[in-house]
């Protein structure tokens, strides 16, 4: 009788403790048919099956555990997924791979992670996460130098906090380098606030590059970002952005800053409870370029989405691109794998239609 009973009070414990925790398999598929102009260097054509139009297609785990005193333990694995080809979009969990604490402070994880400045802005995009037509994260792909924001950060320790209105945010990759703390190391931070209709964020980072040794000095990218967007009415949002992009190089022959100007904006209107239209305007500013080298893209793109379900909806959208001084331009923030098309002509055409389902 006493067995049985310890037996019950250890199945019970088990139980409950198991209840104070939870883990989550969640995924996201996005597959779409596109036509682009210009996409090689005959300047032909080409008609393909893409993987993420609205959004990457990704698997991943994350749970909790209840610690008490309103403490949780908290992880999460993400991997991105190619789903025309069924390949994996980078090493298994180049997404998200973290374990951190999160209470009435706020969240801190360790592991890797996406930055503060992707947290804080990617809302601010009229596409949203969209890796197709928005240049939000980085510049057009085609380009030199994309110009861009640090969207994930491998050796992060990260922090996110939500205090009436305000919320606070602050990331550090860890270079990992001995001998100096600073080598190849990378700093987030950020600051947002939102009150009714109305939200704006800021954030700031700094990457360094490893020490030159012939001038004792690190390559150094600073970009800082500010975003907002306002609610105009229940079925109308206008959301904009800009950022402000600098390289200083190390090298010994000291060439020009590296620099560019980002600007973005858009409306997204809710024309019926499952039709949604995206309009969206992406312009970038080179600078300290040579003479008739700088391209100076412009990108104009138009997006319909229908909703099937609370899980899944068709969309179809379109855009153009066009750059200066014939310089070469895309319409994707990436050109390799399945990310995206080169742009092989100063403008470039691009029309797609895609379903997306998350489970």
């Amino acid at each position: 009788m006493k067995k049985s009973l310890l037996t019950l009070a250890v199945l019970s414990a088990a139980g409950a403790a198991q209840a104070q925790s939870n883990v989550t398999m969640y995924g996201l598929l996005d597959a779409g048919v596109e036509y682009t102009n210009h996409a090689n260097a005959t300047q032909g054509s080409l008609t393909r099956v893409t993987s993420g139009g609205t959004n990457t297609s990704r698997f991943g785990f994350k749970g909790s555990e209840d610690l008490g005193d309103g403490m949780k333990a908290v992880y999460q694995l993400e991997g991105g997924i190619f789903i025309d080809q069924g390949i994996s979009d980078g090493v298994l969990f180049k997404r998200q791979a973290n374990v951190g604490l999160e209470g009435a402070f706020g969240r801190v994880v360790a592991g890797r992670s996406y930055t503060t400045s992707y947290d804080f802005m990617l809302p601010f995009d009229p596409m949203g996460y969209a890796p197709e037509y928005s240049w939000v994260t980085s510049g057009n792909g085609t380009g030199v130098s994309k110009y861009g924001m640090p969207t994930a950060f491998d050796n992060i320790i990260k922090y996110q906090g939500e205090f009436s209105g305000f919320k606070l945010g602050a990331s550090v990759g860890l270079g990992e380098q001995a001998g100096s703390t600073a080598d190849s190391a990378k700093y987030n931070l950020g600051l947002g606030y939102e009150s009714g209709p109305f939200s704006i964020a800021t954030t700031y980072d700094r990457q360094n590059g490893n020490t030159v040794a012939a001038t004792g000095d690190r390559n150094k990218t600073t970009t800082i970002h500010l975003g907002a967007a306002y609610k105009v009415a229940n079925d109308v949002t206008i959301r904009g952005g800009y950022r402000n992009y600098k390289l200083v190089s190390a090298a010994a022959t000291r060439p020009a800053d590296v620099r560019a100007d980002m600007y973005w904006g858009g409306v997204t209107y809710q024309a019926t409870p499952v039709v949604g239209l995206t309009g969206a305007v992406y312009y970038q500013n080179v600078k300290n370029v040579a003479p008739g080298t700088d391209a100076d893209p412009i990108m104009y793109v138009l997006q319909a989405k229908y909703t099937l379900s609370k899980r899944t909806f068709l969309y179809a959208a379109t855009a153009y691109a066009k750059a200066k001084h014939n310089q070469l331009v895309g319409l994707t923030r990436d050109s390799t794998a399945d990310g995206g098309v080169s742009g092989f002509a100063s403008n470039q055409t691009g029309v797609m239609v895609g379903m997306q389902h998350r489970f």
